[in-house]
């Protein structure tokens, strides 16, 4: 393959991950009218049309998509094997992008990297706060976090936190109206805040589990979000019941501003996870990042 054709396979790359000649453009530090000349050579040199131009957008077709799904591991095991060559170097180094929701980052990633990156300032980390499942190999992430249970089967997943639990949770002000429900089944009678997954564009169904019994609830009420931050706020506010995880409302709970019922109904599951494809293990910089995440601490 001729050099030309490697740099232009990278640049539909990055064209078609942003979604943008303008964005990937500024990212290769080209001109849009060269990279624009660029993927209509490749296009050609191919016999195929790798993206879908409209006046506003454009897109990998049908062909490009099959095209990055080749490409973007391929280029991933180069970047990840120019950064094990760090390893020769007398510090560790290297630049690494993790996916985490709001949670993890604050209460996980920040306070583990608090202790490791004023020791190592040629390692850099970009996080990207982001409620939805993304595939971090398609998007060029190094890392992602998310519960156990929703971790892909191909990835490495290193646990970095405890076991977790669901809690469900209302103002006193709600319950001085209401009797506390006893089993799922009474939530049809209460007023619940629904919490709408980005992931699956559908609301999060509450789930129970009880003496090896388990339930999915649809819950129905007058608000819904899209975050659990506000959620919460709503139901401090007495504005109905929510189901959220339980570390979120600890301080509230503790202070007597939320209630929470339905408790034995919520066992442990499998808390945050650290993921990655198994190439970015060739990476020292990147093992120093999970030995301070792994939980439990060593």
């Amino acid at each position: 393959m001729l050099k030309d054709d490697l740099a232009d396979l990278f640049a539909f790359q990055v064209v078609a991950e942003a979604r943008s000649f303008t964005r990937a453009a500024a990212r290769l530090g080209v001109s849009q009218s060269a990279l624009s000349h660029a993927m209509r050579g490749l296009e050609a040199r191919l016999g195929v049309r790798l993206l879908a131009r409209t006046t506003r957008s454009v897109a990998p077709t049908e062909a490009g998509d099959r095209l990055l799904r080749v490409i973007a591991p391929a280029f991933g095991e180069i970047a990840a094997e120019l950064e094990a060559l760090g390893e020769l170097r007398e510090k560790p180094a290297g630049h690494f992008r993790i996916t985490a929701g709001d949670d993890a980052v604050e209460r996980i990633l920040l306070p583990a990297l608090a202790r490791i990156l004023p020791d190592h300032p040629d390692i850099k980390v970009e996080l990207t706060v982001d409620a939805e499942l993304v595939d971090i190999v398609a998007q060029r992430y190094d890392a992602g976090v998310r519960l156990g249970e929703q971790v892909a089967k191909d990835m490495i997943a290193a646990p970095i936190g405890p076991e977790m639990r669901m809690a469900v949770v209302g103002a006193p002000a709600y319950f001085a109206t209401r009797p506390r429900p006893q089993t799922p089944d009474d939530l049809t009678d209460h007023d619940c805040i629904n919490l709408r997954l980005p992931t699956y564009g559908g609301f999060y169904a509450w789930e129970f589990e009880k003496d090896g019994r388990e339930l999915k609830v649809r819950v129905e009420g007058q608000l819904a979000f899209n975050t659990s931050k506000q959620a919460i706020a709503a139901a401090l506010a007495g504005l109905g019941l929510t189901s959220t995880l339980e570390g979120l409302v600890a301080d509230h709970l503790a202070a007597g501003r939320l209630v929470r019922v339905l408790e034995d109904w919520c066992p442990p599951f499998p808390g945050y996870h650290l993921y990655y494809p198994s190439r970015r293990q060739s990476s020292a910089a990147f093992r120093l990042i999970v030995e301070a995440l792994r939980w439990p601490p060593r």
